[in-house]
């Protein structure tokens, strides 16, 4: 199964939305044959995995990190598959939550005589497709909240300045993220103090760029600025439903999102939604990287899934810009918690990732 976890990892980025997946196929202790889901659209793991086995696939074992699938997609349903090629027995890492699924498959293969063991390295299967289980079963995307701060919680020094607060191997990861994760989103503030271009560099992008999402309630924010260049899609959620610059966001080929929650703020709630249930290209993970006051409203709003800390080892002091603002908290038990993951090095700073425990 570690093989098969391995195998899957290869098709991060480029599977959205569907899952990583990765099967070997054994014979008396020994792979035969191997395979690993590619790109949407084609042909699944296990598919690749027979085709390798040949007809050696006859009396094997199969191992295959998720659940086989058991309806016709773009692709024929892989139980249907595994039986014609008379495997014996088949051993899945996780069940696949979508409902189409959702033990239907191992339920059909158990059917047609074939043997199934189920649970093996199953956390570790589970949150290698940790995104594709959060939107398959909410039609949300995962949201990530990337926060980079001084040791007393800081993103910035009085006056705004911001970069650079943690160091470049820091910074080379987070581009790493955004090559993986299917949008980057910031506020207004952000963009106009910061302009950011929100794009991936200098790592492999297996899915293209990004999108960009900007929230920017009152349509502050120029077309000039850098986010608007490039490749990849723009997305502007915004208050607006008129004007010069709402044409002007439209003419240029960005999509505007006019969500008002009637408290003189974007919905944010609409926002999640409105990106998770985009079609054709839905949005399954969003990647939030600020700045204080969007990061602030969606945590208040509970919309963050995952946080991903960067913690530099230096002071700024109380003058210095604060991650957060209030979240009204006045008591320690009404403060959102959240569980810790991962305790990483990375170069000079702290990485600290943690899951929203609700």
């Amino acid at each position: 199964m570690a093989e098969a976890l391995a195998l899957a990892e290869r098709g991060r980025g480029s599977t959205r939305p569907n899952p990583m997946v990765g099967a070997v196929v054994v014979v008396d202790g020994e792979r035969v044959g191997s395979g690993f889901h590619e790109r949407a659209g084609e042909p699944h793991a296990e598919i690749h995995a027979l085709r390798s086995a040949g007809d050696a696939a006859r009396g094997a074992t199969v191992y295959v990190t998720l659940e086989p699938c058991c309806f016709r997609g773009r692709t024929g349903p892989c139980t249907e598959a595994l039986i014609e090629a008379g495997v014996a027995r088949v051993v899945v890492g996780t069940q696949d939550p979508n409902p189409r699924v959702s033990g239907q498959g191992v339920s059909r293969l158990r059917d047609a005589g074939i043997e199934v063991t189920t649970g093996v390295m199953e956390e570790a299967c589970w949150e290698l497709n940790v995104i594709f289980n959060h939107w398959v079963t909410t039609k949300r995307p995962l949201v990530v909240l990337k926060l980079a701060t001084t040791l007393d919680g800081r993103i910035a020094a009085a006056g705004g300045a911001s970069q650079w607060i943690t160091g470049a191997r820091a910074r080379e990861e987070v581009h790493a993220m955004r090559a993986h994760l299917d949008a980057v989103m910031v506020g207004s503030g952000t963009a106009l103090a910061d302009d950011p271009r929100l794009t991936a560099r200098d790592v492999a992008l297996p899915g293209g760029q990004p999108v960009r999402v900007l929230v920017d309630g009152e349509l502050r924010v120029p077309n000039t600025a850098a986010l608007f260049t490039g490749d990849g899609d723009v997305i502007v959620a915004t208050r607006q439903s008129a004007g010069t610059r709402y044409e002007a966001l439209q003419g240029a080929g960005v999509e505007v999102l006019t969500l008002d929650n009637g408290e003189g703020h974007v919905d944010l709630e609409g926002l999640i939604e409105a990106l998770g249930t985009r079609e054709p290209n839905p949005i399954t993970s969003l990647l939030v990287e600020g700045g204080g006051g969007l990061s602030t409203a969606l945590i208040e709003a509970d919309l963050v899934d995952r946080l991903h800390l960067f913690v530099a080892p230096t002071l700024m002091g109380g003058d210095g810009l604060a991650a957060l603002g209030s979240l009204g908290v006045t008591h320690p038990d009404e403060a959102p918690r959240f569980e810790l993951l991962q305790l990483n090095t990375v170069g000079e700073d702290l990485e600290i990732v943690l899951t929203r425990r609700r």
